[in-house]
């Protein structure tokens, strides 16, 4: 497998280096801060026991997937003889301007240079790159090493077979790649979790649920169809004759329902006190981070559920 360079080793870039390396890449860390690699190479070794325990490293050993990653100090170091380049730096242009122009000086002409922003449109910061057909966004969910999706999103430059090649380099590594025709803000994730986000608050702003309730919707409702199924596949089933059937049934509904959500929730209102208030009631601050563990620990559950539940699905 080829080697692949993590540019950026915090919270993103250290789940980025246990996918690949997972794959049987080997895995080059470079950060500005020259402890972080060294930080996330620790954080990493403590969390592969239990990647291993729900047989979530493709039958390797633990110790074998951290064998394939080291911290390096230079970033020339990082990108030599690297294939591909995933680049984790704060959500800042002039920042991603500045190391995409170290990346595309550095990197051999064939290796992909993607960025994990979330935020930031792939031409605001490669459209004066002399190798700019060969950028584009890789935007994770994370943890990535968990959640198999990943945005690909091209720059309006970006070469077709670069988009090609990233899709296929990331499902050979086991993730499932979102492929965007063209940009868009807010990409396809985020403008999905939008809308929902923003009924949400609208429904507590308005005084309509409380904030568990809403979740208890997603939680025990929505989520367990969602958890193996899109909503496109949801309305295709939830109707005798399909999807033509589900929309002819209910589309006046929704209809009617989107002439009564035109109006925006203030998320930094007076409802964002209510909701954390009640979040808080529910789970103090001092204890977000051991939650934040038993997420990831359901995670795993649920990603090694998956793969088992995988064989099973009719063709």
């Amino acid at each position: 497998m080829g080697k692949v360079a993590i540019v950026g080793a915090g919270f993103i870039g250290r789940g980025w280096a246990i996918s690949f390396a997972r794959a049987g890449h080997a895995v080059a860390l470079w950060d500005a801060d020259a402890a972080a690699p060294g930080k996330a190479l620790s954080y990493i070794e403590g969390l592969l026991p239990d990647l291993a325990a729900q047989d979530l490293l493709n039958g390797n050993s633990a110790a074998d997937v951290l064998a394939r990653m080291r911290g390096v100090a230079g970033l020339e170091e990082a990108l030599a003889g690297a294939e591909y380049v995933q680049e984790n730096t704060p959500e800042k242009v002039e920042i991603k301007r500045a190391v995409f122009a170290r990346l595309d000086a550095a990197a051999a002409p064939g290796t992909i240079l993607a960025s994990s922003t979330s935020a930031l449109l792939p031409s605001s910061f490669t459209e004066s790159l002399a190798g700019r057909a060969r950028c584009i966004v890789v935007h994770p969910l994370n943890p990535p090493y968990l959640i198999p999706a990943a945005e690909v999103v091209p720059a309006p430059w970006t070469d077709a077979d670069v988009i090609e090649r990233t899709a296929s380099f990331l499902r050979d590594a086991g993730h499932a790649p979102i492929v965007m025709k063209r940009e868009l803000d807010g990409f396809v994730m985020n403008r999905l979790q939008g809308a929902l986000l923003e009924e949400a608050f609208r429904l507590v702003a308005s005084g309509h649920a409380s904030v568990e309730d809403i979740d208890i919707g997603i939680r025990e409702g929505l989520a367990l169809r969602w958890s193996f199924m899109g909503p496109f596949e949801t309305i295709d089933l939830n109707a005798p004759a399909g999807v033509r059937d589900y929309v002819e049934r209910y589309g006046a509904l929704y209809k009617h329902l989107h002439s009564t959500a035109q109006g925006r929730a203030d998320w930094s209102g007076a409802v964002l006190d209510t909701i954390e208030a009640e979040r808080r009631k529910r789970l103090p601050t001092a204890k977000l981070q051991d939650r934040q563990a038993w997420r990831d620990r359901h995670l795993m559950a649920l990603a090694a559920h998956k793969r088992r539940a995988a064989k099973d699905i009719p063709q």
